[in-house]
């Protein structure tokens, strides 16, 4: 191992503390605060993939360019979660079918998007120990 300990995602929202709320209430996610409000959200287990591009998906941070990131919730059940959230008022689109599982985006109250599968290939969660 390398001493990496984790991994932290930063998500740019419109409206960040609608969906800091949207995280902490909706989805159950438990925080910690830094400081002034502003939440951390721990995640499940993880992994990453890495796909060409075509072009530049970068996000300029701290005076350096960084790789563009798309953030998918993994999940085992993709019809069930969607049905869940439907009662919690939360639009999802339509879920799609790909030969890597199926998946859906979920809007955040800022109007922002985030993913959300179901794999039908191997996953990484828990062999990265």
């Amino acid at each position: 191992m390398t001493g990496i300990t984790g991994a932290h995602f930063l998500i740019y929202s419109k409206d960040a503390d609608a969906d800091r709320a949207f995280l902490r209430d909706v989805l159950g996610f438990q925080s910690v605060d830094a400081g002034q409000g502003w939440l951390i959200f721990g995640l499940p287990p993880s992994e990453v993939a890495v796909h060409p591009s075509d072009g530049t998906f970068a996000q300029d941070h701290a005076g350096h360019e960084m790789v563009g990131v798309v953030l998918y919730l993994m999940c085992d059940d993709v019809h069930e979660v969607v049905k869940s959230l439907a009662f919690k008022n939360v639009t999802c689109a339509p879920v799609e079918n790909a030969p890597w599982g199926f998946y859906t985006s979920v809007r955040l109250p800022s109007g922002g998007n985030i993913g959300l599968y179901q794999p039908t290939h191997p996953t990484a969660i828990g062999s990265a120990q």
